[in-house]
């Protein structure tokens, strides 16, 4: 058998193992997508689906002052949440990594993510009953004479940023201990030749080594949390609309799907750009 025979039996072979991914590609993201981009240049008048070529519904976007309060509700929140989550997840992790002894950081990586375990849906209700007038914060509030009439929490930005960053701490917690872990005790060790304190090797070496680690868990964030909608009707009720809530509104109540799609679209080139600017960063970074 001569290389090109020996060549082509090897693609063959290949194809066979990277076909049924290929076609799982093209049914379930490929087709949908596409699919979801006709639809978005369609419009639909009154009852009756007009299929016209046109980016009315995108202009439309903008010249809808409550679109563009969705987006901004949704990039506001999603920063807020993504924020908080850094900030409270990489002590948990530095604390796994550094503090807690190597034969039991398996156990308290267990125990971090056991939030994980739960449903999705389960864990933004049960946050409702903690939140609500009559819930288990207000009546504790109530109870020790901290406050004499219930906090009005649940149904505002508080609660539904409460519920993504109990979600989100965990995740970040991973990455970026998936970071500490792998970083070599000499780097510390050569800081502190240097006549560096614990608190500038942190902040000089530690922190710019475990950026990637956060960069990582901040994009993951963003793009779940951007794309939501089970946390914010929840727990942020229809008081403040986020994008993906006013998406499943103009689906469920107008069925105005050329319309659902356009903002679709537009939520995917947010997620789009924010996944370039990560990219690009990281790249950066290894230069």
């Amino acid at each position: 058998m001569g290389p090109a025979s020996r060549n082509a039996t090897g693609d063959s072979r290949g194809w066979v193992f990277v076909g049924p991914a290929v076609l799982w590609t093209l049914a379930f993201f490929v087709v949908p997508f596409v699919v979801m981009v006709g639809y978005s240049l369609w419009q639909r008048e009154g009852t009756e689906l007009v299929r016209a070529w046109s980016l009315a519904n995108y202009a439309g976007f903008f010249d809808k002052p409550h679109f563009v309060e969705g987006l901004v509700n949704s990039l506001e929140i999603t920063a807020l949440v993504t924020v908080i989550s850094i900030v409270l997840a990489y002590p948990l992790a530095w604390i796994i990594a550094e503090r807690v002894p190597r034969r039991w950081q398996r156990l308290a990586l267990l125990l971090a993510i056991l939030p994980f375990w739960t449903s999705y849906v389960v864990r933004s209700y049960a946050w409702l009953l903690v939140l609500s007038r009559g819930g288990y914060l207000n009546q504790w509030l109530m109870g020790a004479g901290l406050i004499e009439s219930p906090l009005e929490i649940a149904a505002t930005r508080i609660a539904t940023v409460t519920g993504f960053v109990h979600f989100f701490v965990m995740l970040l917690t991973l990455t970026i201990y998936a970071n500490l872990v792998q970083l070599s005790p000499n780097y510390r060790r050569a800081a502190a030749d240097l006549g560096a304190g614990p608190l500038r090797t942190f902040w000089q070496v530690i922190l710019p080594l475990t950026l990637p680690g956060i960069m990582v868990g901040a994009f993951l964030t963003f793009v779940l949390c951007i794309g939501d909608y089970i946390t914010p009707q929840i727990l942020g009720g229809n008081n403040e609309l986020v994008l993906p809530q006013i998406i499943m509104l103009q689906i469920t109540r107008r069925a105005d799907f050329p319309t659902a799609a356009a903002l679709s679209i537009v939520l995917m080139v947010v997620v789009t750009l924010a996944y370039i600017a990560a990219a690009r960063w990281l790249r950066m970074e290894r230069v």
